[in-house]
Parts: structure tokens; sequence; C-alpha cells
């Protein structure tokens, strides 16, 4: 029997507010916002937030991946933030690169709170 299902996302926040709002400005909508907890979504894919006051966004180690079938339309889309590319920003977001071989081509976003996300493109989105 194959499981069936999804897999979601945990991240840190240092600030519900100031999470929300940069997902917000990345199409995310919140769907459960609590204490110690929020979700945000976009079309199918979530995203779970847990409050980490103390977390050094510059020395995180937290990462998610996003995949879609191609990253030029939301990478386009994002664009539109003119959020920095410098290594040494956060947030922060990198052009489409390709590492060869059997990588994916992607980009790499960093949010507020110095969480990686891999956007990559072509891989299974079931």
């Amino acid at each position: 029997m194959t499981a069936q299902g999804k897999i979601t996302a945990n991240l840190p926040s240092r600030d519900f507010d100031t999470t929300e709002t940069f997902y917000h400005s990345l199409g995310f909508a919140t769907a459960y916002r609590g204490d110690n907890w929020m979700i945000l979504s976009r079309d199918s894919m979530m995203v779970e937030f847990f409050p980490h006051p103390q977390l050094d966004a510059k020395s995180s180690w937290f990462s998610a991946s996003m995949r879609l079938p191609d990253i030029d339309v939301i990478h386009g889309e994002w664009s539109g933030l003119n959020l920095p590319s410098d290594e040494g920003e956060t947030p922060r977001m990198t052009a489409p690169f390709e590492l060869g071989g059997d990588v994916p081509r992607m980009f790499a976003l960093i949010d507020p709170d110095g969480s990686l996300w891999r956007v990559m493109e072509g891989q299974d989105t079931a």
C-alpha cells in the first residue's frame, strides 16, 4: 500500500507578525495563527512556523524545499519585491541557477529568520 499525504515544513519565527507579513508578500495566506503555531498556505503548499524569539537569523540552519514545474513564474513574481541578492543580507533571493548533474534548476530564498528555501524545478510535485 502506498502512503498518500503531504509533508509540510516547520520553520522558526522570531516574530509571527514579521513572518506573516513577509510570507503574505510572497502570496501566502494565513490558514491558522495561535500563540505557539502559525500555518501559512499558497495553493496546495503549506508551511508551519513555531516561535523562536532567540534565533540568530545569520546563523540559522533551518531550511525547506519548494518543488514547482516551472520556477521562472514564481521567481518573476517574487523579483517584484526587490529582495537583495547579496550573500550577507537577510532576507534575500538569488537568481535561478544550475548545479549540473541530477540536481534540478533552482533558486534560493532566505526569509527574515534566516531559513533557506530551495525553490526547485521539474521535480515530482504531486
